[in-house]
C-alpha cells in the first residue's frame, strides 16, 4: 500500500521504536527538517523537563512551517502537532524490539547509570502507563487522527513502508 505522506508527517511510539530513524531518512528524502520531541520535552539533560507550556508553543512554531518530519514519545507534545500533520505514523512495536533498540543506542548523552535505568522501566511500562506518552495515548492520538496514518508493528513494515510508500509519497511533494 503506497501511503501519501504529504510535507508534515509525525511520529509517535515506544523509545527504542526507531522513531528517530525513520524521522531522519524520512526527512532526507522530504529535504525538510526534523524534530525529536526529547529536544523540546527536556531542557538541556534528561531530567531537567522544559516548563509544558514553552515546550508546547516550541512544538507549534515548528508545526506552522510547511515541511517537517516530528518525532518523539511525548503525546501531549505530539496532540499539540498533530492538527498540522499530513500524516501520522504510529511504531507500535514489541518490547522486545524496542529493548533491543535502546541497547543498541545506549544511554542518552549525560545520563548516569541511574537515570538510564529509571529511563528503560518507564519505557518498559508503556503498555501500563495511561497518560498521554503511554500506548493508551498513542493509540487515543492514532485513533483521533483522520489523515492518512499508519500503525507499524515490526521492522520488516517499517522497511516496507520505506521501499514502497515513502518513496513513492515524498517525491510527489
Amino acid at each position: 500500500m503506497i501511503m501519501t505522506l504529504g510535507s508534515r508527517v509525525l511520529i509517535i511510539g515506544n523509545s527504542g521504536s526507531g522513531k528517530t530513524t525513520l524521522a531522519l531518512e524520512l526527512a532526507r528524502r522530504m529535504g525538510a527538517p526534523s524534530t525529536d520531541l526529547d529536544r523540546i520535552h527536556w531542557q538541556d539533560a534528561v531530567g531537567n523537563k522544559r516548563e509544558e507550556n514553552l515546550a508546547a508553543n516550541m512544538v507549534l512554531e515548528v508545526a506552522r512551517e510547511a515541511r517537517w518530519v516530528i518525532e518523539g514519545v511525548y503525546g501531549s507534545l505530539a496532540a499539540t502537532a498533530l492538527p498540522f500533520a499530513s500524516s501520522l505514523i504510529w511504531l507500535d512495536l514489541p518490547w522486545s524490539v524496542c529493548i533491543e533498540g535502546l541497547s543498541r543506542r545506549g544511554p542518552w548523552e549525560a545520563a548516569t547509570v541511574g537515570e538510564h535505568e529509571a529511563f528503560l522501566q518507564w519505557a518498559e511500562a508503556y503498555w501500563q502507563r495511561q497518560n498521554p506518552s503511554s500506548f493508551a495515548g498513542h493509540l487515543r492520538l492514532f485513533e483521533k487522527f483522520s489523515g492518512p496514518k499508519r500503525r507499524l508493528v515490526s521492522r520488516p513494515e517499517i522497511d516496507a513502508l520505506l521501499a514502497t510508500g515513502a518513496d513513492a509519497s515524498v517525491s510527489r511533494l
